[in-house]
């Protein structure tokens, strides 16, 4: 199995999931989540640096990279993010961990945000890469950024349409996903070992399938959460910091760090020079933002 260099990985057998985790440092504990089509690989460029000031740790998400990949269920729960925030808790317990920063980006934001809607005791500090809430997503949702976003509607489709499409010809579907988001529109700006990581388990069937359902949950579950959330009143506890890029999707919503502002309150952020994929294409404004900002809850 790939590692950043310098981390251990192991998988830990958790209550609902076995996650395979990569792990280093000392110091206050940081968790890395990882978006799609990624996982805990796409932390490389950054993670040396965090290592110099926290305990440093990378899970694979449920259905992507060395972690199990359950099937679906049919009211999409399974890929929920309040179900992965769940296997997150029970990480955090497994090692023994009261409460940790955390730092996601795409989905890993998603999963982030979620355990620290449900779970508000356990975060210190939040920090929030490449995203807006994914009900607020849907609603920005007009002709220039449906096309942009067009994964959003297409995984969601019903199985196993996406599942047979995508596999036809997966490292080529993968390949496309992933320039068609950078700033420079080619897989020049990711490392290689990172790119290797991507293209092995898209090849399987099976994260293909997970992949889909985390979408199918976004496009159900996940949005009715946000919408009984944003109903009830709830508010991130945490202080939050938020980065986006420039040329990502949340810039498309037009006003990213307000719709942010209706969920937090205390929030900061910044946007950077960078495709989607910020801590690959632009890691220094990743540590420029965020190690003053993890660094100044300890």
């Amino acid at each position: 199995m790939t590692s950043i260099p310098g981390f251990t990985r192991q998988t830990l057998h958790l209550p609902g999931i076995d996650l395979s985790v990569q792990q280093a440092g000392q110091g206050p504990p940081l968790i890395l989540l990882h978006g799609y089509p990624q996982n805990g690989m796409c932390w490389s460029r950054v993670a040396p640096r965090l290592v110099q000031h926290f305990h440093v740790i990378i899970p694979d998400l449920r259905g992507y990279g060395h972690s199990a990949a359950p099937p679906d269920d049919a009211a999409h729960t399974v890929y929920s993010k309040r179900r992965m925030a769940q296997d997150i808790i029970e990480l955090m317990d497994a090692l023994n961990l009261p409460k940790a920063n955390i730092l996601g980006h795409d989905r890993g934001a998603r999963v982030a945000y979620r355990l620290a809607l449900d779970h508000p005791g356990r975060v210190t500090r939040l920090g929030i890469i490449e995203i807006v809430p994914t009900g607020d997503f849907w609603d920005a949702w007009m002709a220039d950024l449906a096309m942009t976003a067009y994964h959003w509607t297409f995984l969601a489709q019903p199985a196993p349409l996406p599942e047979r499409m995508i596999g036809a010809d997966p490292v080529a579907y993968l390949d496309h996903t992933l320039a068609s988001w950078t700033l420079d529109h080619t897989l020049a700006t990711l490392p290689p070992e990172a790119l290797d990581s991507y293209r092995a388990q898209i090849r399987d069937p099976a994260r293909i399938h997970a992949m889909c359902a985390d979408y199918r949950a976004g496009a159900t579950t996940d949005r009715r959460l946000d919408g009984e959330s944003r109903a009830a009143g709830a508010r991130i506890a945490a202080p939050v910091c938020y980065l986006w890029a420039e040329h990502g999707f949340p810039a498309r919503t037009g006003d990213p760090l307000g719709i942010w502002r209706r969920w937090v309150d205390d929030v900061q952020g910044a946007p950077c020079r960078s495709g989607h994929f910020v801590q690959e294409e632009n890691p220094r404004a990743v540590l420029d933002l965020f190690l003053p900002f993890f660094r100044a809850g300890t």
